[in-house]
């Protein structure tokens, strides 16, 4: 028998042509890193802590069995369409558009308003993603700084839009990583003073006091956008847009063929149709945080901010120590310090059980 020959060596690409052909601001770029947390309480994410209950998952590898995996799902995921609806109460004449978790109708959506000289504006801090899509769609993208306290500052955001005339408005409802809702009449302004379409990112709704989503039909420049991640989906990829059929009609050009797979079109009809078990999970999160707020807020120098979502916002008197001492306890939480002036030593904790809130507190107590 002969031996196996050695593999050849992998060509290198040369650095010049690679530098040459590919986009400045691309090469500038680092590529999003996800932090492993195998081992870790994993508190760093704004995931959904809690299991699936054993019934709930044979239901599910039931209809996971059925799935005809060798063949191409269904293209325009009618019958998740169907069951997203019913569980939202949305009527069929409002747009529905399905994406591979919010982050790609977010791609989408910028791509498809990328006109030449176009500009993107939103709030910042806030979702990162905003700005990155700006960049690799070659959209200009406006940042508007918050008020100390993470307020938005609507006067700044009126005059941005005056002076700018932004195609696309990205406001995230409540506001990620800050937590806050900003209020409902400051939304109203900016989508009665936008030329262009604006994107209420309502990513934390299931933990929220409010939603535009039943005033779709108020505004016909709103579009809002959801993900199931934060309500125990995230391992899915399912994000959903609604607006107008004059908008979603127009994205749904950009949107790729089949990008929702077969899986998550089974998988999350089942979890959907379960919502007092999604809701109960909610109320123990909403709960939960409440508990986490008082007890950070009673630690020596810690500031925590009010939020309307699945995780706390805390500015800690040395954050990078807090961070390491919370890994060194295996505790993985999201560090913001150096992400943004006005994050400056604050930590993003995402909301667990009980049991990994109390880990997270003791931990905390100790390095206090």
């Amino acid at each position: 028998m002969n031996a196996r020959a050695p593999a050849p060596a992998l060509a290198r690409a040369p650095a010049d042509v690679v530098g040459a052909v590919v986009r400045p601001e691309i090469r500038a770029l680092s590529a999003y890193a996800v932090a492993k947390a195998e081992g870790l309480i994993k508190l760093d994410a704004m995931e959904n802590p809690f299991p699936l209950p054993e019934a709930l998952r044979a239901k599910i590898a039931e209809a996971v069995a059925a799935v005809p995996v060798n063949r191409y799902p269904d293209g325009g995921a009618d019958a998740l369409k169907a069951a997203l609806r019913h569980s939202i109460g949305l009527t069929d004449a409002a747009g529905l558009i399905l994406g591979n978790g919010s982050d790609e109708l977010i791609a989408i959506i910028t791509v498809a308003l990328a006109k030449p000289g176009a500009v993107m504006l939103a709030p910042e801090p806030s979702f990162v993603m905003y700005r990155m899509n700006a960049l690799y769609a070659g959209m200009r993208f406006v940042g508007v700084p918050l008020e100390a306290g993470f307020a938005l500052d609507t006067g700044a955001m009126l005059a941005a839009i005056d002076e700018h005339r932004p195609a696309l408005i990205f406001l995230a409802y409540p506001n990620n990583p800050t937590g806050n809702l900003f209020p409902a009449a400051d939304i109203e302004r900016i989508l009665r003073a936008a030329p262009g379409l604006v994107v209420l990112d309502e990513a934390y709704y299931a933990f929220a006091d409010a939603s535009f989503l039943p005033r779709i039909a108020e505004f016909p420049n709103l579009l809002v956008l959801r993900t199931v991640s934060k309500i125990g989906m995230a391992g899915l990829r399912l994000g959903y847009a609604v607006a107008a059929p004059e908008w979603t009609d127009e994205l749904n050009k950009v949107r790729q063929p089949y990008n929702l797979n077969a899986l998550t079109q089974v998988v999350a009809p089942v979890l959907l149709a379960e919502r007092g078990l999604l809701a109960e999970q909610a109320g123990i999160l909403k709960s939960e945080r409440g508990r986490l707020n008082a007890a950070l807020a009673a630690l020596p120098g810690v500031t925590v901010f009010p939020t309307q979502t699945n995780f706390v916002l805390a500015r800690f008197p040395d954050a990078p120590r807090a961070f390491a001492g919370l890994r060194a306890a295996g505790i993985l939480v999201k560090s913001l310090h150096g992400w943004h002036p006005l994050l400056e030593h604050c930590l993003r904790i995402t909301v667990g059980t009980p049991a990994e809130n109390d880990a997270l507190l003791a931990a905390l107590t100790q390095l206090h």
